[in-house]
């Protein structure tokens, strides 16, 4: 597992020491800019050891065709990153428009995310893969490499299926979920 070269590392695992550079920007005023930055939204899922674990993610991107990699980020001190480090594959759920409720669901803290009403199925793997999504993509687990305080994870991709009814993209944007119309 890589570590970014400008990271502090605690034995924890956490960032630990970090000194703001006095030309850093602030972080709410960079929270507020790249809140105009509208973003898809997606589900990972995975099976850890004391069962699935799933967090809305929109920082979810293609990485390379040949081979086929997608990756994400996640915050250091999410609640599920322990699950979804122990898993050694994990499944992308492309959230349609009518998600709304689970992206927010899965954004939330302290919660069963995977009741009702969530509605899923187990994949390939035993992947958690949620119903109504518009595509899913099935990863091992590539790469892994702390980034500020996120960890970056990149998945080679194994299988893919889109959604007969899928429809318009969920979009994240100035805090808020919404469509997408051209």
């Amino acid at each position: 597992m890589r570590r970014s070269a400008d990271a502090a590392v605690g034995s924890d695992g956490g960032h630990a020491g970090r000194l703001p550079r006095k030309d850093d920007v602030a972080p709410e005023g960079f929270r507020r800019v790249m809140g105009e930055h509208a973003a898809g939204v997606v589900v990972v899922t995975a099976e850890a050891p004391h069962g699935p674990v799933g967090v809305t993610a929109t920082s979810f991107t293609s990485v390379s065709l040949d081979p086929p990699l997608v990756s994400f980020y996640i915050d250091d001190r999410s609640s599920t990153w322990q699950g979804l480090r122990a898993a050694p594959s994990f499944a992308v759920n492309i959230l349609g428009e009518h998600q709304q409720e689970t992206a927010s669901r899965f954004a939330a803290r302290g919660i069963d995310r995977f009741a009702p009403p969530t509605r899923w199925q187990r994949g390939p793997d035993e992947l958690p893969l949620l119903h109504g999504a518009a595509g899913h993509l099935l990863c091992r687990k590539h790469d892994v490499l702390a980034v500020g305080d996120h960890w970056l994870v990149v998945g080679r991709v194994a299988q893919t299926r889109v959604s007969p009814e899928a429809d318009r993209p969920l979009v994240y944007h100035r805090g808020r979920y919404g469509g997408f119309s051209a």
